[in-house]
């Protein structure tokens, strides 16, 4: 018989470095969950990611028992990793911070497909465009879907 859920957390822990300290232990306190059961479960599944932001999401049941599912990085994260950018612009219809390339995309567009409501790299890709430019990134080059008839 499947135990019965309580409820969902939402978090964004670095990889390999969770602790009790906030936003994780008062988030899993207040359902009643052992905190530093899931610290020592998290860091040692993401040893491998340490440092990256990683959300995840927290299944309670009602005998306080849990599982977890970590996502990948946020593309948003991710563009400003690739094109080594401080942060997004304030304003991204006016001020463009950088740019990057479609090559760049495509690859954090195959990392995140288990994550986004898409079925074609190209959809996910779109995405990805679309996070870019409310960053204030700019994406050098054409679209690998345009046609010569787009570019003109």
């Amino acid at each position: 018989m499947a135990k019965e859920v309580d409820g969902f957390i939402k978090l964004q822990v670095r990889g390999g470095s969770a602790n009790p300290s906030p936003p994780v232990g008062p988030a899993l306190g207040a359902k009643g969950v052992n905190i530093m059961e899931f610290c020592k479960r998290f860091n040692a599944k993401t040893e491998d990611k340490r440092g990256k932001l990683l959300p995840v999401v927290i299944t309670v049941y009602k005998d306080k028992s849990f599982d977890f599912i970590i996502k990948t990085t946020p593309a948003a994260t991710q563009l400003l990793e690739v094109g080594k950018f401080k942060k997004g612009s304030p304003e991204s219809n006016r001020v463009k911070v950088g740019s990057v390339t479609w090559d760049q995309v495509k690859a954090i567009a195959e990392d995140k497909m288990d994550d986004l409501n898409a079925f074609t790299i190209e959809s996910a890709m779109k995405m990805v465009a679309g996070t870019a430019r409310s960053a204030g990134i700019t994406i050098s080059g054409t679209a690998p879907w345009a046609t010569a008839e787009d570019a003109e």
